[in-house]
């Protein structure tokens, strides 16, 4: 696993390096098929990533955000995400992150999320603890929803407007923005509870390792594991007791809502 963590934290710094010439300057953003905008960064960065492990580890299998998939030979399977925030990375915020992490057969062995303009960086390894710049974090242990601090990438991650303003009298807060690195503030006690919506597998697996090593606990929005195959939504929490109060509200006002959508369509048929 050594060998692995410091391959895995080469790669972050090579990374870092990539991203530091092109932060703050000037530089297109092109969209992909799905609407997501992408850099000239974050090819580069993962061009880069990919030919370490050509040459270091030829077997292994990589899944790319921005190359695709490549099958591994050697069960092992490296997991990049160049740029993870690409809107805050091209607008000038330093809340985007480097995510890489290592599947063994599927599973999450090992994790790296670092953000390179402020030198941060999380490593999470399977059954260790989870460290933030060589230092052991914990998540924060908030019990009651209510003086709990949420972060979410976008209100446009609930499908149910209505949901928003329940939403901030359930907790203390909610911090908006940040992609994975929420997920790094979770692991870190900065947050409490962490929702997105939408996360692909170079989004998920590498948080699972961090929140985990931390404390926290990892779930999609029904409390079943987090999908690390296609997009899912994704719910983590520090403490146990949040977690189940989050699971209970979404379950709540996602019903509600599912019963006035259904009253909606009866009216209009009556009508």
């Amino acid at each position: 696993m050594q060998e692995f963590l410091s391959l895995a934290e080469f790669m972050a710094d090579e990374a870092g390096k990539i991203i530091r010439t092109y932060f703050r300057q000037p530089f297109d953003v092109e969209c992909k098929s799905d609407d997501s905008p992408v850099t000239r960064a974050d090819r580069e960065v993962e061009h880069r990533l990919c030919g370490i492990i050509a040459r270091q580890r030829p077997e292994d299998g990589i899944h790319g955000e921005e190359t695709g998939v490549k099958d591994s030979r050697s069960g092992y399977t490296w997991i990049f995400d160049p740029i993870d925030g690409t809107k805050q990375f091209a607008g000038g915020r330093p809340t985007f992150c480097i995510l890489i992490a290592l599947c063994y057969e599927g599973r999450p062995l090992m994790s790296i999320m670092d953000q390179p303009i402020l030198g941060e960086r999380w490593v999470g390894v399977k059954d260790r603890p989870t460290t933030f710049n060589g230092k052991i974090v914990r998540t924060r242990a908030c019990k009651d929803l209510k003086t709990a601090r949420l972060g979410m990438t976008s209100p446009r991650n609930l499908a149910f407007t209505e949901t928003l303003a329940p939403l901030h009298e359930a907790t203390q807060f909610i911090a908006w923005g940040g992609h994975a690195y929420g997920f790094a503030q979770l692991a870190s006690g900065w947050l409490d509870v962490v929702m997105e919506k939408h996360f692909g597998p170079f989004d998920t697996v590498p948080v699972v390792p961090i929140v985990e090593g931390a404390g926290g606990i990892i779930t999609d929005w029904s409390g079943n594991p987090p999908n690390l195959t296609g997009k899912g939504k994704v719910l983590a929490a520090g403490d146990p007791a949040t977690h189940e109060q989050m699971l209970d509200f979404l379950r709540a006002h996602g019903e509600a809502q599912a019963a006035a959508r259904a009253a909606g369509s009866s009216h209009r048929k009556a009508a």
